[in-house]
Formats: C-alpha cells, sequence, structure tokens
C-alpha cells in the first residue's frame, strides 16, 4: 500500500466515522478507530504508521509477537489491542505485549489474565465478549452468563472496560449493537467495542466506542 493509498483511506474512514458521529450528536472524538492489521506485515503496515495511524489491532498473540516489537521500538506511542480469541496458555503474553484485550468471554480466562496482571504488573484494559447472536461457532460469554462473568472478573480485579460483539454474519447489526449496548448500561461500563468494515458506521450512532476495521484500511485480504 503506498503512502498516498493509506493516507486517502485512514482520511475516508475518520469522515465516515465523524458523520456517523454527528448523526447521532455525538463526538467524532469519542471514537477509537482499531486498524486490524491481522496477516498484514510490517511493510503494510507503516504506511498507516505515516499516515498517522496510532491504534492497531491483532488476532493472534503468536502473530503480534513477531512483528510489533520492532515497530512499536520505532514509534513507542502505538497502542495495541487484541481482537482475536485467547487461550488462557497465552494470557501472560498477551498480557506483555497488548494495551487492551478484547476477548475475555470466560472464567478460566479471567483467572489467567488477574495472575498474569498480578505478576507482571502491566494491567491492559479488558473488555468482555458476548456472544449477541448465540452462534456456537464464535467466542464469547452467553447473554444469559454476562452478569456472572462481570461479578467474576470484577472479583479478581481485572480493569475492565467494557463489552464487545461481532453480530451474526450478512445480517442487520443494529439490534444486536443496541442490545450490547444496553447489556454495557445495566452493567455500568462505558466501552463498546463494536463495528466493522461493512457496519462500523451503524455502530458509532448506536454508541461504539471502538470500531475494528481491516479491509476498508488495508484491502481485500488474499
Amino acid at each position: 500500500m503506498s503512502a498516498e493509498t493509506a493516507s486517502s483511506r485512514l482520511a475516508d474512514i475518520h469522515a465516515r466515522i465523524a458523520r456517523a458521529a454527528s448523526t447521532a450528536d455525538r463526538r467524532a472524538d469519542d471514537v477509537t478507530l482499531i486498524a486490524v492489521s491481522k496477516t498484514q506485515d510490517a511493510a503494510a503496515i507503516q504506511p498507516l504508521i505515516d499516515a498517522g495511524q496510532r491504534v492497531f489491532g491483532e488476532n493472534r498473540v503468536q502473530e503480534a509477537a513477531g512483528k510489533w516489537p520492532e515497530l512499536r521500538a520505532a514509534h513507542p506511542d502505538i497502542r495495541l489491542h487484541l481482537v482475536g480469541q485467547l487461550q488462557s496458555n497465552k494470557a501472560a503474553d498477551a498480557v506483555a505485549l497488548f494495551d487492551a484485550i478484547h476477548s475475555v468471554d470466560r472464567l478460566s480466562l479471567v483467572a489467567a489474565l488477574a495472575k498474569a496482571m498480578a505478576e507482571s504488573g502491566k494491567r491492559p484494559d479488558c473488555f468482555i465478549q458476548v456472544n449477541i447472536g448465540d452462534e456456537p461457532q464464535k467466542g464469547g460469554v452467553a447473554v444469559a452468563d454476562l452478569p456472572a462473568l462481570l461479578a467474576e472478573a470484577r472479583a479478581a480485579g481485572l480493569p475492565l472496560a467494557g463489552l464487545m460483539a461481532v453480530p451474526p454474519f450478512e445480517v442487520d447489526s443494529a439490534p444486536y449493537f443496541a442490545l450490547l449496548a444496553k447489556l454495557a448500561r445495566e452493567a455500568g461500563l462505558e466501552a463498546l467495542s463494536i463495528g466493522m468494515s461493512d457496519d462500523f458506521e451503524v455502530a458509532v450512532t448506536i454508541g461504539a466506542t471502538h470500531v475494528r476495521i481491516g479491509t476498508a484500511l488495508f484491502g481485500a485480504r488474499a
């Protein structure tokens, strides 16, 4: 991706976020754009960094560990978010590498993250992932089990930021986003990690504080 393409795509996404936020009487500055760089190498990521993007998302701990230490050494203000599923045995690595973890969805992971944070002193923001469409193939805690998991996460001292969800594919996302927003309000949580390349504008109108954009920034993946 050329520097010109990166700047143009980034400006377009920011303009669309601003329009959606304005529609909902929100401030665009209250929405964090996470550039999802999974499967992208450092050469593909660098033009977006040069264009001013500073928040990136990765799906896998191992992949992120292979490319981000060098990039972050050159740009210490970069913030890295884990937006994919996390195995409990990778919790310590995730805590060491990421500034936020969006996929906390079970008791064993809560315990592993709490232990890793206690041992390292590093405390990334945590989002509870909710399986908002009750889909067996997706990660996330069931809606009915969310209060219990939130209670455990709070008891373990995790720094809870908000909720995250991926709605079912190829249906209207709005009702699912609205349900997640309602669940977050009931739980007293402010952050909502919702919205991807196809539906981030809808997410912003419903209250997204974090949108996770891959294809619209990097182009279609091979």
